[in-house]
């Protein structure tokens, strides 16, 4: 019988296309994780682009966050969070981790910025800080959302 162990360095080489989100446990679906509080001064917003822009690609987003700081996912720090932005997307479970595909692109490194390649069209836009895990901090700390059309 085959040994089906694949080690770091041959998963790599091999192309399989592992993610950080593939690599951390998944919550279960009941009753939830903990939620770290947010600063009550705490706010989220988008700098660019602004709500109801005519954008082309590749689409600048900038990231903005009163009351609160920013700090790497896994560094688990009081009053911090990282970015996630939501892209033609409604808001995830507040009890679990955000996902991590297309529509909910993770910032973990601390980014306040992000550059986008869309399809032309309508698309939405909101950001939402997540804690060390990804989880959203109670209360939630999200901007509105915005509209954009792509050329």
């Amino acid at each position: 019988m085959q040994d089906r162990r694949v080690s770091w360095a041959s998963a790599l080489g091999l192309g399989l296309g592992l993610t950080l989100a593939a690599l951390v446990p998944q919550a279960k679906a009941d009753p939830g994780l903990d939620q770290i509080p947010s600063s009550p001064e705490a706010s989220a917003y988008l700098i660019s682009p602004a709500d109801g822009a005519t954008v082309s690609n590749p689409i600048v987003v900038r990231f903005g966050l009163h009351g609160m700081g920013v700090a790497p996912a896994g560094v688990d720090k009081p009053g911090t969070g990282h970015h996630h932005l939501l892209i033609d997307s409604e808001l995830p479970a507040y009890n679990l981790p955000i996902p991590s595909d297309d529509q909910h692109r993770h910032y973990g490194g601390g980014q306040t910025e992000a550059i986008l390649v869309l399809p032309p069209g309508d698309h939405s836009l909101q950001m939402i800080l997540g804690d060390a895990r990804h989880i959203p901090h109670d209360p939630p700390v999200v901007s509105e959302r915005i509209q954009i059309t792509v050329e």
